[in-house]
């Protein structure tokens, strides 16, 4: 079922309201709306959300879809923050934008890619996807750092984790790009890989910030 953006944030709110901050239900003055908001008729006529007087609470259906939403928004969140290194009220700003976008299996690849968060960067929890619980049952840790890697062992790049440009440079021009297939050759004293027909070596800290999908 696809919503409108405004539809997705009412549903947010009302997560926050009845699923977090333990009231039991949400209501429009807190969460800025009124009865008439196309908006709300749109989650009404979907038979997600129902109104007594100022009160809105989910239906089955509707407390599902608030999950999912509010997974999106925090998937989001953590694309911004620990991929893009975007951070502050930008990052809250494009996340929202962003969290509209993350359907039709769309939000699983990007939680595959994190690593399947159990929390937001302010420490909020992430609600679990059929991707998560698959992981944990299979073993599967989907993207990991390069040095969670074994010796001889291959991956694909996924992305690189880094604050500092310089280092992003180095590793770029040594063809650490994200989908370039690498393979570890050693892990110590330093750690060596090959990328194509070249080899090179890093250290630790260096290494952690390549992460590879397995």
């Amino acid at each position: 079922m696809k919503l409108t953006d405004h539809a997705e944030e009412i549903l947010e709110s009302m997560w926050i309201a009845i699923e977090e901050d333990g009231r039991g239900y949400a209501d429009m003055v807190s969460i800025g709306i009124s009865g008439d908001d196309p908006a709300l008729k749109e989650l009404v006529s979907n038979a997600l959300v129902e109104i007594k007087g100022e009160r809105l609470n989910f239906r089955p259906e509707g407390r599902r879809e608030g999950e999912m939403t509010i997974r999106r928004h925090r998937l989001a969140e953590r694309l911004m923050m620990d991929v893009l290194n975007i951070r502050g009220d930008s990052a809250e700003i494009k996340a929202c934008q962003f969290e509209h976008l993350l359907n039709e299996g769309v939000d699983a690849k990007v939680c595959t890619m994190l690593n399947h968060p159990t929390t937001c960067p302010h420490g909020k929890r992430i609600p679990p996807g059929d991707c998560c619980h698959e992981a944990r049952s299979s073993g599967d840790l989907g993207v990991v750092p390069l040095t969670e890697l074994k010796s001889r062992e291959e991956g694909e790049i996924a992305y690189i984790q880094t604050d500092d440009g310089k280092k992003m440079q180095k590793l770029m021009a040594m063809g650490v790009l994200p989908g370039n297939r690498i393979i570890l050759l050693h892990s110590f004293p330093s750690y060596i890989f090959r990328v194509g027909f070249s080899e090179f070596a890093i250290d630790s800290a260096m290494a952690r910030e390549i992460f590879v999908r397995r």
